[in-house]
């Protein structure tokens, strides 16, 4: 459209513009999702892929990525589409018109920080000197002799987030839903923004941690989010954003955005098939599991469905039926290690005999002793002369050679198969924001109270007695691995604080690898494609 007819009528065509530039989300939120979860410990694959997500599983980083290339393309283009925004129309017109351009603000920062994220080293990693992305803030009015910057630092590119993250809180006044930037999704985004900077568990940063409590407070106190109850969480995919208190920003999907098979390529389709839609070739970790079931086992089977952890209701095994009888076939299931091929899932079928169970894999029997009877866990001393720890279970069906312990909590948006609207921001993240920056403050009691909420919620007198520095990091890191999995968290919480990511779990990933927080890997190429049609210089990050 041109420029002069927009400028003479801004309120006629601001909300178009609008419109055009939360588009540009949906096709950013699919890598930003796959980049930020795959590269975790939440999740393991069936086997290697040809997809370019592969990579962010093994840790085979290439500048030649077309996810990463349409992750950074979508956000530029929203960082591009919400800068002229900014830029064409002044402020002050009013309070309607002020909250939109607040909205640009907003979809502006959140864009820089999880392009920083992705492609910038962790903040405690000497920002001033390591390089974050280009701050290109607009179309420049010389297209023809175009020269842009080229990166700038990891410092920088935080000043800019905060920058357009404050105006932000600044110029939102009207709250229109979770949907849409709000001054709760500014702030919500500023508190974990300031958790990212504020330096490791053994080398805090004071003042950062400082900004991310007030800013979680401002969140808290507002009294305009509320956590659901346990029974509604655990059913928290199935809701519309607009229909959950606990959600503060959200990326909007729509069925109609999909048609038919086309339901195969939404975030939830790698994880689960339903209704006959989706891949299902990833699959919850082991890691993840055990996990979940540390406080009491998860019993998934339909005829003794028990749900210790609330967030295990966003599993669901595959259990095999016979097809003449309808019936399970019990198994006894456990992890075994294995000198050439890692670890490895074993399904036993088992016999009873009186209290005796016995159970046979290959050609040889096994007596199973009880380890807790209770809740079905055994132990069996199994012929490579180790002791295994397992449960007795039904029978889930395989892909290749894994058990489908498919995962739905990005699928069922309004019951219709994989719909998913990617969650920027909720509740249940903003108190364990403040738990981990009160607990680098030395304030443990008051981390303490906002762990034993987020904890509680889901599991039922499952409240720490303590924290202190000897434990604090490592509970924190649990309880954010367990509440945010599947929602791009896991890698970046890893390596923010200097941690170091560890998958020693069946899967097709390097089990005996560890990957330090200074590892090249931690962060992405700059994709090929940018760097080749970048008019200026882009620096690279490095190769080893």
């Amino acid at each position: 459209m041109d420029t002069d007819r927009i400028e003479n009528d801004p309120d006629a065509y601001i909300e178009s513009l609008l419109n055009g530039t939360y588009a540009q989300l949906k096709t950013w939120s699919d890598p930003m999702h796959r980049c930020g979860e795959y590269a975790g410990d939440n999740i393991m694959i069936r086997g290697s892929s040809t997809d370019a997500f592969y990579e962010f599983i093994s840790f085979s980083r290439t500048p030649n990525n077309g996810r990463l290339n349409q992750f950074w393309n979508a956000g530029y283009k929203a960082i591009a589409q919400s800068s002229n925004i900014i830029n064409m129309f002044e402020e002050g017109r009013n309070a309607e018109f002020d909250n939109k351009l607040g909205e640009c603000y907003y979809i502006r920062g959140l864009m820089y920080f999880y392009l920083v994220r992705a492609y910038g080293r962790p903040f405690y990693q000497n920002p001033s000197v390591n390089l974050g992305v280009p701050i290109v803030n607009g179309t420049p009015e010389d297209v023809v002799n175009l020269e842009l910057p080229d990166r700038a630092t990891v410092q920088q590119t935080y000043e800019q987030i905060i920058a357009d993250l404050l105006k932000a809180e600044e110029m939102l006044t009207i709250d229109n839903g979770p949907i849409y930037a709000s001054k709760g999704a500014a702030q919500a985004l500023l508190s974990r923004v300031y958790l990212y900077m504020s330096g490791t568990y053994d080398s805090p940063n004071s003042q950062y941690a400082q900004l991310a409590v007030e800013y979680a407070d401002k969140v808290i106190n507002s009294a305009n989010y509320a956590l659901l109850p346990r029974d509604q969480f655990m059913q928290y995919n199935t809701y519309t954003p607009e229909n959950n208190p606990e959600t503060i920003f959200a990326v909007k999907r729509v069925a109609s955005e999909f048609s038919g098979a086309d339901h195969f390529y939404g975030v939830g389709g790698m994880y689960a098939n339903i209704g006959g839609m989706g891949w299902g070739e990833m699959y919850a970790s082991a890691k993840y599991i055990d996990l979940l079931n540390e406080t009491g086992r998860n019993d998934w089977r339909p005829e003794k469905y028990r749900i210790v952890d609330a967030r295990a209701a966003f599993i669901e095994p595959t259990y095999s039926r016979n097809a003449s009888t309808g019936a399970f076939t019990e198994v006894f299931r456990f992890i075994k290690q294995d000198p050439a091929n890692g670890f490895n899932y074993v399904q036993a079928p088992v016999t009873r005999s009186g209290n005796v169970i016995t159970c046979r894999d290959g050609d040889q029997t096994y007596t199973l002793s009880a380890v807790d009877a209770a809740q079905e866990i055994y132990s069996i001393n199994y012929s490579d002369n180790r002791t295994y720890i397992g449960v007795l279970d039904n029978f889930i069906t395989l892909n290749r050679v894994y058990p489908q312990f498919y995962i739905t909590k990005a699928s069922r948006e309004g019951e219709d198969s994989h719909l998913h609207s990617p969650v920027i921001s909720r509740l249940g993240e903003i108190y364990l924001n403040r738990a981990e920056a009160y607990a680098k403050l030395g304030n443990y009691r008051a981390a303490l109270t906002d762990l034993n909420l987020i904890r509680t919620r889901s599991i039922v007198n499952g409240s720490y007695a303590s924290l202190d520095a000897s434990n604090a990091n490592a509970r924190i890191d649990k309880e954010r691995q367990l509440e945010l999995a599947y929602q791009a968290e896991r890698s970046y919480d890893v390596f923010r604080n200097g941690g170091s990511l560890t998958r020693s779990y069946p899967g097709p990933q390097i089990q005996n690898e560890s990957i330090a927080a200074s590892d090249f890997r931690v962060v992405y190429f700059i994709p090929q494609d940018a760097i080749n049609s970048y008019p200026g210089t882009l620096t690279q990050n490095p190769t080893q």
